[in-house]
């Protein structure tokens, strides 16, 4: 325990760079009184309205919290959300040189509305198009000329049309001839773009699919599965080790809620690692946290196992509030300190 709070009081030196859809996350917060006479549906008297960073901004929020550098790229659109985002970015002291304007897409914005503490309903504003070919290479041209400037570069992809299979060939590439360490928290339909990557942090439903999307199976076709069925620990393992070996990673850190997570390296070694959360108020962006923490952990000389302790830890303090949330070192440290004592 001594050692990963040593880790995470590095985490200050960490600089990484987070490539991926970037998304302006809005709240409109009110109370309902009465149904519609319009439609069977509630009226929400709204109060108050709120923005915060989504996406691979929200990795980036959390790298700033832990204080570490970092810096973001990705795309937004010529319009009112962007001018929104952006500001909420510098003032969270994101570098946002990487960002690109593209004004035949708007920047992509998830509103949701809340009345007390239940969601109502959630509108999503997004383009899932893949980049022009000209934004593509201006993207690459970007972190190939920065690349010596950062420890670690990490992939958020919601599926929204910025990850796509070359821009992830050159990243690998450059991180490659540059030994930087390079994670991905992965949508399950692209998986295939992920080869040779450190690491890949999916969660059990994406697992799944990305056995199915892979078309990975073993001999009694057991992974031939819908999206909505939970894999046993067995169909975990197995699943696991096989895109593990495909993909060629390093390690793959699979998240599983209320059980924890469990770690595989391409050594063969599993190692499960047991929730630490004592209340679960809210998972939104656990994700983001678990990517960011385990990064910035490998970028300042944890090992794999020593960082998915780490992250494991960050998960269990972050879903515990309300809303998309972040962790600071000293809570990060505190927690660590607590489970010593355990």
């Amino acid at each position: 325990m001594k050692t990963l709070e040593q880790i995470v009081k590095k985490f200050n030196k960490s600089r990484i760079l987070v490539i991926g859809d970037l998304i302006l996350d809005e709240f409109i917060w009110g109370d309902v009184e009465r149904i519609s006479p319009e439609a069977p549906v509630p009226v929400v008297w709204a109060k108050q309205r709120t923005f915060m960073p989504g996406g691979a901004a929200n990795v980036a929020n959390n790298i700033t919290a832990l204080e570490g550098s970092v810096s973001l790229v990705g795309v937004v659109g010529d319009d009112s959300n962007a001018s929104i985002l952006l500001p909420e970015l510098k003032k969270r002291k994101i570098k946002t040189e990487g960002i690109f304007i593209e004004p035949q897409r708007h920047t992509t914005v998830k509103t949701r509305i809340v009345a007390g503490h239940q969601q109502v309903v959630r509108v999503d504003w997004e383009h899932k198009e893949p980049l022009p070919k000209k934004l593509n290479l201006k993207i690459l041209k970007f972190i190939e000329k920065n690349i010596d400037k950062f420890d670690a570069v990490i992939i958020e992809d919601y599926g929204k049309g910025v990850i796509n299979t070359h821009l992830v060939e050159g990243l690998v590439s450059f991180a490659g001839k540059n030994k930087k360490i390079i994670t991905v928290d992965p949508k399950e339909e692209n998986f295939e773009y992920y080869h040779h990557v450190t690491a890949i942090t999916p969660n059990r439903r994406e697992l799944g699919n990305a056995v199915r999307h892979l078309k990975i199976k073993d001999t009694q076709n057991r992974f031939r599965i819908n999206s909505d069925r939970l894999l046993t620990d067995k169909d975990i393992n197995s699943a696991a080790g096989q895109v593990l070996k495909y993909l060629e990673l390093e390690s793959l850190l699979v998240t599983l809620g209320e059980c924890g997570m469990r770690l595989y390296e391409k050594n063969g070694r599993i190692t499960p690692i047991p929730t630490v959360a004592q209340e679960v108020f809210d998972v939104s962006g656990a994700g983001d946290t678990v990517v960011a923490c385990f990064t910035m952990a490998l970028s300042c000389g944890a090992d794999k196992l020593e960082a998915a302790y780490i992250a494991n830890s960050a998960a269990g303090i972050v879903v515990g509030k309300l809303g998309t949330a972040t962790t600071t070192r000293s809570e990060l440290i505190g927690k660590i300190k607590t489970l010593a004592v355990r």
